[in-house]
């Protein structure tokens, strides 16, 4: 087959699951499918195992990823949960210290209870990888961009790096989505998505997907989810095959907004710093040109000043609204220290780079300068 754009495949890979001329994949709600002979097992017999929406969806993801196959899940941790159990007690894994704190949460809480270790790492820095990997190390695990700081990895470096190891090298392409950067092109043995977020796109859909062009790893995943469990509901695959139809548009959008946006906070003197891959002053810019077709829709930043300062900001924002996530039509605002990295310690958060006067904001769709104004409005009062 010709090889053809993301913009028209989001569209083709999300209606060639329809039947009977259908352009939208049906919703199979079905828990359980009739079999025909005890012992001779069907395509489908189990939701849980196989349900001909979340194919679709699956195939869908692994498509646009340039993958074999994927698998999905009822939540991103879900999926990165799935991942862990690829690895056996006593193993060790390297982690992008600037990572999302549900999946700190993940790794410190539970993940530990199966007796692995973790090095969390400041992954743009190969060297500080290569120090820490130790002959139990099995897995490298990377956000790229990050979250919140929006650090740029270099995936072909440091895929580089795991193969002649013998280790594992996961990406959560979450923030990038496949319409931005490819990992699997890039080196990579998996990739991880929230769907979430910008796949699906409108908020109303929790999920997760793995992928992959390793079979041995696809048939021990397919049997981690069978096993396991975590699948999500034939309805939530449909809301998210039917955002995927529109991805490349809102993520057009999203960047358009964010880097107006990040022109007027970089002329603002309440602003001290600005973390945003796509600003030429970024550590990671020239790699982040180089792996990715775009920078994406997240803006963070940090207020000059304290939590206070931050706090009145987020109190004077109207079309921001202040949740956790991100990647919706609408535009969200974040407050990492009490939301999205609340369970990590003041101490390590700060270590990290999270300090109290971060502010992430995911960029919504809406006219940029309806955004730029109530920043701006919201800064006067701080």
């Amino acid at each position: 087959m010709k090889k053809i754009s993301i913009e028209t495949a989001v569209v083709n890979f999300s209606k060639q699951f329809g039947e009977k001329g259908s352009l939208n994949v049906p919703i199979y709600q079905n828990s359980t499918f009739k079999q025909k002979i005890p012992g001779t097992w069907e395509e489908y017999t189990y939701t849980r195992t196989n349900n001909p929406t979340e194919e679709a969806l699956r195939n869908t993801i692994a498509g646009l990823e340039n993958a074999k196959y994927g698998i999905v899940f009822s939540s991103g941790l879900a999926a990165i949960n799935a991942v862990t159990e690829l690895l056996a007690p006593g193993d060790h894994i390297i982690s992008t210290a600037d990572i999302y704190g549900g999946t700190h949460r993940l790794f410190s809480c539970f993940t530990q209870k199966k007796n692995m270790s973790f090095s969390y790492v400041d992954t743009t820095n190969l060297a500080a990888v290569e120090e820490a990997i130790n002959a139990q190390t099995k897995l490298i695990y990377v956000e790229t961009p990050s979250n919140p700081l929006l650090s740029i990895t270099d995936i072909a470096a440091l895929s580089k790096l795991t193969k002649a190891r013998g280790i594992l090298l996961a990406i959560d392409n979450t923030m990038a989505t496949p319409y931005l950067q490819r990992p699997l092109e890039l080196g990579a043995d998996l990739v991880i998505h929230s769907t979430s977020k910008y796949l699906s796109g409108h908020t109303n859909v929790i999920g997760g997907a793995v992928v992959s062009n390793n079979d041995q790893l696809l048939q021990e995943l397919k049997f981690i989810h069978k096993a396991v469990g975590g699948s999500p509901a034939p309805f939530d695959c449909y809301l998210t095959m039917l955002g995927i139809k529109t991805l490349a548009l809102r993520m057009k959008q999203h960047e358009a907004n964010a880097q107006s946006i990040t022109s007027f906070l970089k002329g603002h003197k309440k602003i001290s710093r600005i973390y945003y891959p796509g600003l030429s002053e970024h550590p990671q810019h020239a790699l982040a040109k180089q792996q990715m077709s775009g920078f994406g829709g997240i803006v963070s930043f940090e207020i000059d000043g304290d939590e206070a300062a931050a706090q009145r900001f987020i109190g004077a924002i109207e079309h921001f609204s202040l949740a956790v996530s991100f990647g919706s039509v609408a535009s969200l605002i974040d407050y990492p220290a009490k939301m999205s990295h609340k369970e990590m310690a003041r101490e390590e958060r700060l270590q990290r780079g999270f300090s109290d006067s971060l502010i992430r904001l995911s960029v919504g769709i809406e006219k940029d300068t309806d955004l730029i104004a109530d920043i701006g409005n919201a800064l006067d009062k701080v």
